[in-house]
């Protein structure tokens, strides 16, 4: 992939075109608009943006009783499934199936929340596609972390922007996700690879390194070509939710969408990798 700010932002612009004389404009919502340029603006800045309170305490507990008896799959080759009670003392990632994720309540009316949608199309610049859409536990394990738990740069797309919600309270301990703010602004290498700290530290300064906590429910947003990772838990699970906007589909995956009743209440084009 092209990694020259410069010539990325010249195809951005020319497939953003394309997208526009298929799917039209995307509506922006004026009753949030205040929150989403301000959030755009720090996207656009620094790769990362708060978005404060995205679940009430009673959604959080809907979903969590919801999530409570599905089958996890761990995240990797060897693929084991279990309920989250019997997890196996050396799992480090898991998640849950597209078709519970779906049925999960409040996931699917969050992921296409007109200030969510707004947000997306302004980073992105035009209609966006949900193009993943996850929920994943990261378990402790005594562990360096390695793969998605080590600094990396995401190349999903020419752009994209990914908003997590803890569903899970997240302190120092809990697995943090971490963002080196300004990275996304970086050309990466030809090759993707993982970061050391201190390498970071040197490069960006220590001061550029978020690590992000917060009580669950607590949204965020992350241009995650930038480099990131999440950090390995010690003390405490965690339960992550992640959406991603992008222009294209991602090459790498493998879509399936899933036939849900109710989907017509959803933009048929925005969401037409996951749903029907």
């Amino acid at each position: 992939m092209v990694t020259a700010p410069v010539m990325r932002r010249m195809i951005v612009s020319g497939l953003c075109a394309l997208v526009r004389l298929r799917a039209g404009a995307q509506r922006i919502d004026q009753a949030t608009a205040t929150q989403v340029n301000d959030a755009s603006r720090l996207l656009k800045a620094d790769g990362f943006a708060a978005l404060g309170t995205l679940f009430t305490p009673a959604q959080l507990v809907e979903i969590h009783r919801f999530l409570a008896d599905k089958l996890l799959e761990e995240h990797g080759p060897r693929g084991r499934t279990f309920p989250l009670k019997a997890a196996p003392a050396d799992m480090r990632m898991a998640d849950y199936g597209l078709g519970d994720v779906l049925d999960c309540p409040h996931i699917l009316q969050l992921a296409n929340s007109p200030a969510l949608l707004s947000l997306a199309t302004q980073y992105i610049g035009c209609k966006p596609t949900l193009s993943a859409i996850g929920l994943r536990w990261s378990f402790p394990v005594d562990a360096p972390g390695e793969g998605l738990q080590a600094f990396h740069r995401d190349s999903d797309d020419w752009r994209f922007v990914k908003v997590f919600v803890y569903l899970t309270d997240v302190e120092h301990g809990c697995g943090p996700h971490v963002y080196v703010k300004g990275s996304h602004r970086a050309p990466a290498p030809l090759r993707l690879r993982t970061y050391g700290d201190e390498e970071l530290g040197r490069a960006y300064g220590d001061e550029q390194i978020v690590s992000v906590t917060g009580p669950a429910g607590m949204g965020f947003a992350a241009d995650t070509y930038g480099i990131h990772k999440g950090e390995v838990p010690t003390t405490r699970p965690r339960l992550l939710l992640q959406f991603q906007y992008s222009i294209l589909p991602v090459y790498a995956y493998r879509y399936r969408p899933l036939a849900r009743q109710g989907a017509q209440a959803f933009d048929a084009y925005i969401n037409r990798l996951i749903l029907r």
